[in-house]
């Protein structure tokens, strides 16, 4: 392969920066170039988005800036929009509005996925996602905003649609951000006067008979046990018909109104590969064989949920690895080798794991974990949460940041504080300055010297401070 090659990673999530991190320490001055376009300058550690939607973390602490950490790479702020491979270009719109095409050489494909959505009434207008570190945000900021408005009404039917929390989805992402997020609430509550954590509804729904498969049945059902302990009401195999205007209707005949109302009904690769040259299978994967290439492109490497990779720890040959951070992050050590190996003319390494289990949290000391077959449920388990993601946290930086965090947390509890202004921070100066009312006119002197006792402008500004 020629000297400066050029390496372009679509994607800066698990494994495009994993990926041009391993690359960075592993190429030779002058080898290749690396490019990584992200939409966003930085990569967000999804498992600890529920901590920081509960406040136990600081949300900057849970995502990577790719500019600090990938050094020796370009990076490029922009989304890739369509992949060309008969003439190796890539089409950018970049931050700046304008569209570019960028050539390559070798191509990682690693766009991630984005939420499954379902044809459901209202689910565009009213549910939002948990994927991102400002959904995060977004959620906690609203989630105490609704206790906010539920306690300044005298009105019970919106005081309970206020207090009502519906979360539709019983995977990891679900169960996490649900615990987490009521966890947050019941904690909050003890700085209202007038509502108690019995107010408070909070409701899942999962289309299956079990949650969070990854664990297996006997914790599955230990997760649906704590949760009912918990007070949160646990609808499986149920489906949501409809959600229009915050009106909830499951198919068992269920009906109430919320205001909140989170979508973690699985994900599906970007729907960006719709726009490639590139072999997909059925789901809209693009099809990978073992050593993570692309069928039929020798120059273009793909892994993680946009890829289906082969499981060569099963047995059966049709099976592929499932999109999971586990897989993402080992894929990607392999597939930054494979590159190098692919420029230097060496042969490729297979990526073969097997899945060593899983942990979740379940709220503050409790969660569920299986390690290679061995079961934790309770505080064990959740140590050995926080224990395996901070070890996996890109960084010293951000990992002594994360404890620093925890620590904090404990000792002086969560921060229960809505910051509701930065979703429209122009909003208040807006109103301000359009506000089209004449500005008071300053009193005449000797009105203001004669005027009674403890009624002057500085007396009034005291009082309105006081009552305001």
């Amino acid at each position: 392969m020629a000297q400066n090659t050029s390496i372009v990673v679509v994607g800066g999530g698990y494994v495009g920066m994993y990926t041009a991190l391993r690359l960075q320490k592993k190429l030779r001055r002058g080898e290749a170039e690396v490019t990584v376009i992200d939409p966003q300058s930085h990569m967000t550690y999804q498992p600890f988005l529920p901590e920081a939607a509960a406040g136990s973390i600081e949300p900057r602490h849970v995502v990577v800036p790719l500019r600090k950490v990938l050094r020796r790479c370009h990076h490029l702020t922009g989304r890739v929009t369509a992949i060309e491979h008969a003439s190796r270009t890539v089409t950018v719109e970049l931050a700046a509005g304008h569209v570019t095409t960028l050539g390559y050489d070798v191509l990682v494909v690693a766009p991630g996925s984005v939420a499954r959505t379902l044809p459901i009434p209202g689910l565009a207008e009213c549910g939002i996602s948990f994927k991102t570190v400002g959904e995060a945000i977004y959620l906690r900021n609203h989630v105490l905003s609704r206790l906010d408005a539920a306690a300044t009404t005298v009105d019970p039917d919106l005081r309970r649609r206020l207090l009502t929390f519906l979360v539709v989805g019983g995977g990891y992402a679900g169960i996490e951000a649900l615990a987490e997020l009521a966890d947050m609430a019941r904690y909050a509550t003890r700085f209202y006067e007038s509502i108690a954590p019995d107010d408070l509804r909070w409701v899942l729904v999962e289309a299956a008979g079990r949650i969070m498969p990854e664990v297996g049945p006997t914790l599955g059902r230990y997760t649906v046990e704590r949760l009912l302990d918990a007070g949160i009401e646990v609808f499986l195999d149920t489906r949501v018909e409809t959600m229009e205007g915050g009106h909830v209707v499951l198919d068992d005949g269920t009906r109430f109104e919320t205001d909140t109302i989170v979508w973690t009904a699985g994900v599906k690769p970007n729907p960006m590969l719709a726009n490639t040259d590139l072999p997909r299978d059925d789901r809209g994967r693009v099809e990978c064989s073992a050593e993570l290439t692309v069928v039929g492109c020798p120059d273009v490497f793909s892994a993680g949920d946009c890829a289906s990779v082969p499981d060569l720890s099963k047995d059966d040959p049709e099976a592929k690895t499932s999109p999971s951070a586990q897989h993402a992050v080992r894929q990607a050590r392999v597939l930054a080798d494979n590159v190098v190996a692919h420029l230097r003319g060496l042969p490729l390494e297979r990526y073969e794991h097997s899945y060593a289990g899983s942990v979740a949290s379940l709220g503050l000391y409790k969660g569920v974990a299986e390690i290679y077959g061995i079961k934790l449920r309770g505080i064990a388990a959740w140590f050995m949460h926080r224990t395996y993601h901070v070890s996996r946290m890109p960084t010293w930086n951000r990992r002594f940041r994360i404890v620093i965090d925890w620590t904090t947390a404990m000792f002086f509890g969560r921060e229960v504080v809505a910051l509701g202004q930065i979703h429209d921070p122009r909003a208040e100066f807006s109103r301000v300055a359009g506000d089209p009312s004449p500005a008071p006119r300053a009193e005449p002197a000797e009105r203001a010297t004669n005027a009674p006792a403890g009624d002057g402008p500085e007396e009034r500004s005291s009082a309105a401070r006081h009552h305001g």
